[in-house]
C-alpha cells in the first residue's frame, strides 16, 4: 500500500474505528490516520441501521446521529450510492454474495480505493486490502 493511499472501510471496520480501534491492528490504525482520505460508504449507515433495528447491534443512541456523530469524529467522507456503483455492484463476478459488501467492492473499485476489511474475498476483485 503507498503510504497515504486514500480507503473506504468496510462496515465491521468503521464499527471496529467507532469503539476505539482496539480490533483494527496497529499499522491498519495508522494507515487511516495517515490517509488522505478514509471513506465509508452509504450502505454502512443502511446496514448499521439494520442491525440496529433487528436487535443485532447496540447503538448508545439513533443509528442516524450515531453515524453522524462517527462521520465527524473520525473526519470520514460518505460516498453515497450512485447509477454507475449499482450497476458496477450488480456486474462484479459472484464471488461475494452480500450486496452490502458488493455496493463498498464497486466503490473501492471506482474510486480506486483500498479497502479495510478482514474478508479476504475483498482481493478476489482486483482491488488492495488493507488487512
Amino acid at each position: 500500500m503507498a503510504k497515504g493511499a486514500p480507503m473506504i472501510l468496510d462496515t465491521c471496520a468503521l464499527l471496529w474505528l467507532a469503539e476505539g480501534g482496539k480490533r483494527l491492528r496497529r499499522p491498519v490504525l495508522k494507515a487511516i490516520n495517515e490517509a488522505p482520505a478514509v471513506y465509508v460508504s452509504a450502505i454502512s449507515g443502511f446496514e448499521i441501521t439494520l442491525k440496529a433495528a433487528r436487535g443485532k447491534l447496540e447503538l448508545p443512541c439513533p443509528a442516524r446521529e450515531w453515524f453522524d456523530r462517527i462521520v465527524e469524529q473520525h473526519n470520514l467522507t460518505v460516498l453515497a450510492l450512485d447509477l454507475g456503483t449499482c450497476i458496477v455492484a450488480a456486474e462484479l463476478p459472484w464471488i461475494h454474495d452480500d450486496p452490502c459488501d458488493r455496493f463498498i467492492i464497486a466503490m473501492a473499485k471506482l474510486n480506486e480505493l483500498a479497502v479495510v476489511t478482514v474478508d479476504e474475498r475483498f482481493e478476489k476483485y482486483g482491488i488492495e486490502v488493507i488487512l
